[in-house]
């Protein structure tokens, strides 16, 4: 920190090495009191943090952030309300109240170039008036759900593989026209883009904030198609994941902003080329062992892991609202895009919706990868467990059953718009057990919204509806202009 700017900035090298703690310490055992604990006096202590940047989703997966002063926050750690009828998908006006608890463990140091100076980031679950976990709030209710899987000594890691288009112009999405279309920064892609290229430079800057903040990458290229980009990281407990996805999209909008660029995660945004998937790899550690390996079983996964993808293989048309959440993500799934639509899995077969990847002892593991990055994905995530443990979790009998309804239903694929989806999502009885009547409603409620605003032929467009009415697009302006 500078003399005339006492607000803390720290360099990527520091950055990086704190961020790392934390992710060690919570994988050592620390438990959240102990972070609270830890966090609250840091705060106190150290004079060069200004504000702390609170997030969270709503049920749409839209991220919310807001800025708390420390001094406040400090103060009224156990009191930060919001206006809960302002988010859509949450509560309504007579009951608009609800309160935010900091997870303290998701907490991240920022770079102060993308954030500004004297920030931390941290995630919090909402609650309901009456202090319980508020029922539509899904990184709540996964935490719920993975708290109860460690008392049992199992793990849920994933790694995505996140991938998105970068445009010209600063708010390229919110000015789109069907008539026009984007315009790409880049006519090349996968391995032809030049080190010095605008989209490689808008991936190495997004690729080091990443790391600055504890991500833990993998690798970083141009994807398939013109002026796309994905940047892959380290598979970590499904939580921390799905806080990684939000924070990765939100980092890669405000660089490629910075640049006078819009990055897009919407999963087709241009006809004709590949779209943005995010193929979800997925597996069990039970007391610090792979579960989903062995070498002899079927697809070499372990009989414990084929249960889990059978699961999700039979409910898939059920939850296929909860992964492709919005009218342009079933442009995606056009079998001519290595489209991954059919319900079946495959070691080798890039359309089928689960792929099983070459793994050993440590990395073996399925991908789900009908997944599109615009869904929210603690809810897609907590739909895709419940479906595998429920068939994990079943007698032979009522497994066996579910094998036998797969195999004489032949081939299955997802649906090929969203109204199909809607109307499977309605009448699902599993989604009614899974979500309860309230959420699913709720949900329900917001999808239909959209997609009554869009024609129901896709069409070779991509058209206006689909874009600006989008979850993660919209505002109060563009939604008045129906």
């Amino acid at each position: 920190m500078s003399e005339l700017n006492p607000l803390l900035e720290l360099d990527y090298v520091e950055l990086k090495a704190r961020n790392l703690k934390i992710k060690a310490d919570k994988k050592s055992g620390k438990n959240r009191e102990q972070f609270r604990s830890e966090a609250v006096q840091m705060l106190a202590d150290e004079e060069g943090i200004k504000a702390v940047l609170v997030a969270f989703s709503d049920l749409e997966g839209k991220l919310h952030l807001l800025d708390y002063d420390k001094e406040f926050l400090i103060g009224g750690i156990d009191n930060l309300t919001f206006d809960g009828s302002s988010v859509k998908g949450f509560s309504t006006l007579d009951k608009s109240d609800l309160r935010l608890t900091p997870d303290w463990s998701s907490m991240r140091w920022l770079p102060s170039d993308v954030f500004g100076a004297g920030k931390v980031l941290v995630f919090a679950n909402v609650h309901d008036q009456d202090g319980a976990l508020f029922v539509s709030d899904y990184r709540s209710q996964l935490m719920s759900m993975t708290d109860s899987l460690s008392q049992q000594g199992i793990t849920v890691n994933a790694a995505p593989e996140i991938e998105g288009f970068l445009f010209e112009g600063i708010d390229a999405e919110q000015m789109y026209h069907e008539d026009e279309g984007f315009e790409m920064v880049t006519e090349g892609g996968y391995f032809n883009a030049l080190p010095q290229d605008e989209l490689r430079k808008f991936i190495d800057k997004v690729a080091e904030v990443q790391r600055a903040m504890g991500f833990e990458n993998e690798k970083d290229h141009p994807e398939v198609a013109p002026s796309q980009f994905e940047i892959n990281f380290k598979y970590t407990d499904i939580l921390q994941t799905c806080d990684q996805i939000l924070l990765y999209k939100l980092v890669a909008r405000q660089v490629a902003k910075n640049m006078g660029y819009t990055a897009s995660f919407l999963p087709k945004p241009v006809a004709g080329i590949n779209g943005n998937g995010m193929h979800s790899n997925i597996s069990l550690e039970k007391d610090g062992k792979n579960v989903f390996f062995d070498p002899n079983g079927n697809l070499g996964l372990s009989a414990t892991a084929n249960r889990f993808l059978q699961g999700i293989l039979y409910h898939g048309m059920d939850l296929c609202l909860g992964f492709c959440s919005s009218v342009n993500s079933f442009r995606r799934l056009d079998p001519n895009f290595e489209a991954p639509n059919e319900l079946k899995a495959s070691t080798t077969d890039r359309g089928s919706v689960i792929r099983v990847p070459l793994g050993n002892e440590k990395s073996a593991r399925i991908e789900v990868r009908a997944v599109a990055p615009d869904s929210n994905p603690y809810f897609a995530y907590y739909l895709i467990l419940s479906a595998g443990f429920k068939a994990m979790n079943a007698t032979d009998e009522e497994f066996g059953k579910m094998k036998s309804e797969m195999e004489n239903a032949g081939k299955r694929v997802l649906p090929g718009n969203i109204y199909e989806a809607i109307e499977l999502f309605d009448s699902s009885d599993f989604v009614n057990q899974t979500l309860g009547e309230e959420n699913k409603r709720k949900y329900l409620e917001l999808k239909k919204d959209v997609a009554n605003r869009s024609p129901k032929e896709l069409g070779a467009l991509v058209k206006n509806g689909e874009v600006l009415y989008h979850h993660e697009i919209r505002n109060q302006v563009l939604w008045s202009r129906f």
